[in-house]
C-alpha cells in the first residue's frame, strides 16, 4: 500500500495542535493506513489528548478503558496501543499499573489501577518473572519449579478476578529468548527446558478455555514472524522485558479484541476476482487461461481461496465484487476443475460493469448490513481508492505486488476475529443467501402485507438457556442497528443476569418458509419496585421489518401484567448507528417520561419511556408466536 506517512503525521500533529479533541473523527482516516513505527509515532501524538475532553466533544466515541499490569515496565505499550485502536476508531482511555504490580491489580481489582472497571485488563507476563525466582546456577527442574507456582498464582488471581471485575482479562503466553536455552551447554537439557517451558504455555492457553471472561494471546506466532522477544539495552536498562516491536505487535492482537468489544468486528469479505482471487483476466485469457492452482502464482491464487474459504466456514460472508460478466464468472467458478472456492461459498457474486463502490452500497443494502461491516479486498489501486474515499467507513486491503504475500494482508488485522464462534456463525452464509431470496421473494407482491402473511414467520420467545449465553453475547457485541442501548455484553455478563432472580433475559428464536433463522434476538429486563425495566432490545438485521419486536414487546407487556407489574419502562440510548430503533417505544404506546426524571449518567440524547399496561398491544396476525417465559431450573 502506497501511503504517504510523513505527510499523516505532519496533518495529525497540526490536528492536535488546533484542538484534536474537537477534530477526533477526523483521525481514523489518517492513521487507518499506517504501520510499524508510523503507527507507533502517531499513538505517541494521540496520548496527548484527553480522552475526558474527547468524549465531551464528541460523546457517542466509541471508547475502551484499559487497565495494564504486569511484570515489567509497560508504559511504552500506550503508544502503540492507542494507536492501534485508533485505526478502528476506537479512543483509548489507558491506565499503567506500578512495576511488577501485577498481583495486588488482580488481588484488588477495586484498587490500584482499579482494573475492575476496564473493559479490558491486559497482564502482561514475561519470561522473568519466572527467570527472576530461579536460582543460580540452575537447571532445567528449577525452571520447571517456578512455572508450575507461577501457573497456580496465575489461575488463582485470574479466577478471584473474574469475581469481581465486569471486563475480559487478557494473559499472553510466556517467550523463551534464545538468552536463557543457551545458557544450558548440553542439548539434552536444551530440549527439555523447551518441553517444560511449551507445557507451561499449553496449561496458560487452557486457562482461556477454563475460565469464562478470560482471554490469552499466543505471542508464538508473533515471534514465528521474525519479531524479536526481548531487547537488550530496553530490557537491561528500563527493565521492559518484552521487546518494543513485541510490544507493538501484542497491541495489534489487543485492538481486535477491543474492536469486538465495541461492536466493530467486520461480517463481510468483499473480493475482486481478476489478479485478487485468481491469476489472469478472465475475460482475455477465458476460464482455462486463470491461474487458480499449478502454476507457480497460482499456487498463490489458490492460497487466498482456501483462506477465503476458511474464513467462510466461520461465518464470515464472502462476497465477490468483480468488473466482469457475469455469466462467464458463473460458469468459471461452477466448472474450472481447479477452483477452491465455488459460487455456493459467496453470499453473493456481483459481476458486472458498474462501480464498484456502487455494488458495495448495494449489497450492503441487500444484506441489510453497513458498509462498515464490510472489508473490501482488490488489487487496482484505482478501485481500492474510490471505495476508500466514496465509503470511508469500508475496511480496504490493496493487494497490490506479489500474490504470494495477499494472505497475510489479508489476515494481518483479525477483521472477523471474535471471541467464540456459535452454531449461529457456521451457518450464517446459508442464512443471509435465505434472506436475499426472501427479497426477492418481496417483489411478487403488491403489498407488505400479503409478503408478510405468506413469508409465514413462527417466533419462539423464551427464557435464556445456559447454552445460550455465547450466541446471546454475540448479539450484544456485534448487533449495532437494532440495539436500544448498546450495552455490550461479555459471556460472564450474561451468566450473572441468568443468576440474578430479579433479571429476564429472553432469546428470540425465528423462522420462516425459507428456513431457520435460528437465535435472532435477546431481550433484558429486570423486575423492580416501580415496575419491569428493559434494559436492552437487540435483534439481529436478517430479521427487520417483519413485526417480530412487536410481538415480543407484546409478550413482555402481558408478562409484566399477569406478574402485577404497574408499568413497563425502558430507555434508548442513541448512537450513531441505532437510529433505526429511535421511534420504537412511542410507537408501540409507550410515553417519553419527563426528562426531569432521566438518568443522569445516561449519554446526551438518551430517552426513557413507560408504558402504563391499561391497553394490551395487539400481536401481528401473520406471526405464528410461541413464549416461555418460565427460567429453566438450575
Amino acid at each position: 500500500m502506497n501511503v504517504d506517512a510523513p505527510a499523516a503525521l505532519d496533518e495529525l500533529r497540526e490536528l492536535i495542535k488546533a484542538g484534536g479533541a474537537a477534530r477526533y473523527p477526523e483521525v481514523r482516516p489518517l492513521v487507518a493506513p499506517l504501520s510499524g513505527a508510523d503507527l507507533a509515532a502517531a499513538g505517541r501524538l494521540l496520548a496527548r489528548l484527553d480522552p475526558e475532553e474527547v468524549l465531551r466533544e464528541h460523546p457517542t466515541t466509541a471508547q475502551v478503558q484499559v487497565a495494564i499490569t504486569g511484570h515489567g515496565t509497560l508504559s511504552t505499550l500506550v503508544a502503540p496501543l492507542t494507536g492501534q485502536l485508533a485505526r478502528h476508531g476506537v479512543l483509548a482511555r489507558t491506565r499503567v499499573g506500578d512495576f511488577d504490580g501485577y498481583v495486588f491489580d488482580l488481588s484488588d481489582p477495586a484498587g490500584g489501577i482499579r482494573a475492575g472497571e476496564a473493559d479490558l485488563t491486559l497482564c502482561v507476563l514475561d519470561p522473568f518473572v519466572v527467570f527472576d525466582e530461579v536460582p543460580v546456577p540452575w537447571r532445567p527442574q528449577d525452571v520447571e519449579k517456578v512455572l508450575a507456582e507461577k501457573l497456580a498464582l496465575i489461575s488463582g488471581l485470574a479466577a478471584k478476578f473474574r469475581t469481581g471485575a465486569r471486563g475480559t482479562l487478557v494473559l499472553n503466553t510466556l517467550p523463551l529468548p534464545r538468552r536463557f536455552s543457551a545458557q544450558l551447554v548440553d542439548h539434552r537439557s536444551r530440549a527439555l527446558l523447551g518441553a517444560v517451558w511449551r507445557e507451561a504455555n499449553a496449561r496458560l492457553l487452557r486457562l482461556g478455555e477454563e475460565l469464562s471472561g478470560v482471554a490469552v494471546i499466543d505471542l508464538d506466532p508473533l515471534l514465528a514472524e521474525g519479531v524479536a522477544a526481548y531487547e537488550p539495552r530496553t530490557g537491561v536498562y528500563a527493565k521492559a522485558y518484552l521487546s518494543p516491536e513485541l510490544l507493538a505487535e501484542y497491541a495489534r492482537e489487543v485492538a481486535h479484541l477491543a474492536r469486538n468489544r465495541v461492536g466493530r468486528t467486520k461480517k463481510v469479505l468483499a473480493l475482486d476476482l481478476d489478479g485478487t482471487l485468481w491469476g489472469g483476466i478472465l475475460g482475455d485469457d477465458g476460464i482455462e487461461g486463470i491461474q487458480v492452482a499449478g502454476t507457480f502464482h497460482g499456487e498463490a491464487f489458490k492460497a487466498v481461496q482456501k483462506v477465503a474459504k476458511q474464513l467462510g466456514s466461520q461465518g464470515v460472508l464472502l462476497a465477490a465484487v468483480s468488473k466482469n460478466d457475469a455469466e462467464a464468472v458463473g460458469q468459471a467458478l461452477r466448472e474450472h476443475p481447479e477452483m477452491t472456492v465455488r459460487e455456493a461459498d459467496f453470499v453473493r457474486v456481483t459481476a458486472n460493469w458498474q462501480p464498484k463502490h456502487e455494488n458495495l452500497a448495494r449489497l450492503a443494502k441487500a444484506l441489510n448490513l453497513g458498509v462498515d461491516a464490510f472489508v473490501f479486498a482488490d488489487d487496482s489501486a484505482f478501485e481500492c481508492g474510490l471505495v476508500r474515499r466514496e465509503l470511508p467507513d469500508v475496511a480496504v486491503l490493496h493487494l497490490d505486488g506479489d500474490p504470494a504475500e495477499h494472505v497475510d494482508r489479508l489476515l494481518a488485522d483479525g477483521w472477523f476475529d471474535v471471541p467464540e464462534l456459535t452454531a449461529e456463525d457456521r451457518s450464517r452464509t446459508e442464512k443471509y443467501r435465505d434472506e436475499l431470496d426472501r427479497a426477492d421473494f418481496l417483489h411478487a407482491f403488491d403489498s407488505i402485507e400479503d409478503y408478510l402473511r405468506e413469508l409465514k414467520v413462527t417466533v419462539r420467545l423464551a427464557a435464556a438457556a445456559p447454552a445460550d449465553v455465547p450466541r446471546v453475547s454475540q448479539l450484544t457485541l456485534r448487533t449495532n442497528q437494532f440495539n436500544l442501548t448498546t450495552a455490550r455484553l461479555q459471556p460472564p455478563d450474561v451468566q450473572a443476569l441468568l443468576a440474578d432472580p430479579r433479571a429476564l433475559v429472553l432469546t428470540i428464536r425465528s423462522a420462516d418458509r425459507f428456513g431457520d433463522n435460528g437465535l435472532v434476538g435477546a431481550v433484558f429486563a429486570r423486575h423492580e419496585a416501580d415496575g419491569v425495566h428493559i434494559d436492552n432490545f437487540v435483534l439481529s438485521c436478517r430479521v427487520f421489518s417483519r413485526g417480530i419486536e412487536q410481538a415480543c414487546l407484546a409478550v413482555l407487556l402481558d408478562h409484566a401484567r399477569e406478574t402485577g407489574a404497574g408499568a413497563v419502562l425502558g430507555t434508548y440510548r442513541p448512537t450513531a448507528k441505532n437510529g433505526i430503533v429511535r421511534e420504537l417505544f412511542p410507537r408501540f404506546g409507550f410515553e417519553r417520561v419527563d426528562p426531569e426524571s432521566a438518568d443522569p449518567a445516561d449519554p446526551a440524547g438518551s430517552a426513557r419511556y413507560r408504558h402504563d399496561l391499561t391497553a394490551p398491544l395487539v400481536r401481528p396476525a401473520h406471526i405464528d408466536l410461541t413464549a416461555d417465559l418460565e427460567r429453566a431450573s438450575a
